[in-house]
């Protein structure tokens, strides 16, 4: 609404009444609120990554319950000394036997299958929570990412509210002859711009809203937003001092390989199966039992490339564990710096928005008395949008940060640890 020149401090009244400072709550818009973050991330057990990753846990466990089981035993039928000749020459002196033999599993075979399907599900299940964690930074990137947005679209509303005020008291000028008739024709230019830098961050906001309701796999499209994240600060006194989640898979799979190293050496040793059965001569009608004992002799096959093969996955193995554990104290060192930056930011942002605010104040009632160029108003008014927006960038990196830190140590971003 215009103001006339004589009541320059109306204009100022509603020009900070518009522009409130940092970072509003979203304006109410019909449809569907989105979930706040607290609630999305108890639902994440419903998610499909974190379902994924809990059916990859359970595969790995019923694995490792089935290495436990014995191997089935051999079910044999022989019949000896039939359709020859002489006495042999029919069935009348021919030997059946039914026999039933099982494979020993000497030499700790058993024992090394059972502990190396064991360790590659401790690691699997350490996988799953990765993946879970991973889901949660999703969410929380796309529900700063849709609140974002939808304070830039409001920012867009008031800036093009403000540039609207600030044309038409340039008209008013114009017809005053205060001004030239070329600042009209700018500002009619400036409040054009501003439509359409509106019209691009509604076409964002849905964008950010439509993923935000595909990744939280809500019922309907989201309209705004409730409770904010971007006003949320970390807590800086969360002190996690046991080892991170990727070290810790690292080593998990460095386990496992070892105890594969083990399975391929105990594969070299002979294969040894016990039998019995019972035997029948047909001519006396006679019966009696035997026994056997067989093992395999490694003469050809000792399985010496399978041992060196598995010794040079525990040395991969090995050296990902010591890259990993370099690279997760780099990157925890890099979130905490990056964290307490983004702190920092975000004050010096909300001080800039409260100097830009000031300034836009005091050169609107200078400009409503004339003291003041169109040209400087224009220029505040800019700096109160670019100090506005700069605020929502800087809270929008202090997300980021956050979720750095908590895909470092093993969390939801702005949660506690399991």
């Amino acid at each position: 609404m215009f103001m006339p020149l004589g009541r320059p401090l109306r204009a100022v009244g509603l020009a900070a009444a518009v522009l409130v400072c940092v970072a509003p709550a979203v304006a109410a818009q019909p449809g569907q609120v989105a979930p706040s973050y607290d609630v999305l991330i108890d639902r994440l057990h419903r998610m499909p990554a974190a379902l994924e990753a809990a059916a990859r846990s359970d595969a790995a466990r019923e694995r490792a319950t089935q290495a436990r089981a014995l191997p089935n035993p051999t079910l044999a039928w022989d019949l000896e000394s039939f359709r020859g000749t002489g006495a042999y020459r029919g069935f009348g002196n021919a030997e059946s036997t039914v026999s039933l033999s099982q494979p020993l599993e000497l030499f700790g075979q058993r024992g090394a299958r059972i502990r190396a399907a064991t360790a590659e599900a401790d690691a699997e299940g350490l996988r799953g929570e990765q993946l879970r964690w991973q889901a949660a930074a999703r969410f929380a990137l796309a529900y700063a990412e849709a609140e974002a947005a939808a304070r830039r679209h409001l920012l867009a509303e008031e800036a093009l509210a403000l540039t609207e005020q600030d044309a038409r008291a340039v008209t008013v000028m114009v017809e005053r002859g205060r001004e030239a008739a070329l600042r009209q024709v700018q500002a009619e230019s400036e409040a054009e711009f501003a439509r359409a830098a509106l019209d691009e961050a509604q076409a964002i906001r849905e964008a950010a809203f439509a993923r935000l309701a595909a990744i939280a796999m809500l019922d309907g499209p989201v309209a705004t937003i409730g409770d904010s994240l971007l006003d949320r600060v970390p807590d800086p006194h969360i002190d996690h001092t046991g080892t991170p989640l990727p070290v810790r898979i690292a080593q998990a799979e460095l386990d496992a390989t070892g105890r594969l190293v083990t399975v391929e050496q105990r594969r070299s040793r002979p294969d040894v199966s016990a039998s019995i059965g019972r035997q029948r001569f047909r001519e006396s009608g006679d019966e009696a039992l035997s026994v056997g004992l067989a093992l395999t002799v490694p003469l050809f096959d000792r399985n010496r490339a399978g041992i060196r093969a598995a010794h040079a996955d525990r040395r991969a193995a090995e050296a990902r564990l010591d890259a990993q554990r370099q690279e997760a104290k780099a990157d925890h060192l890099a979130a905490e710096a990056t964290l307490s930056a983004s702190r920092s930011r975000t004050r010096a942002a909300d001080d800039g928005v409260s100097a830009a605010q000031e300034a836009y104040r005091l050169a609107r009632i200078g400009f409503d008395a004339g003291r003041i160029a169109q040209l400087e108003l224009r220029s505040t008014r800019a700096a109160l949008i670019a100090a506005r927006s700069a605020a929502v960038d800087a809270r929008v990196a202090r997300v980021m940060a956050e979720i750095e830190m908590a895909l470092v140590e093993g969390r939801a971003p702005f949660g506690e640890f399991p």
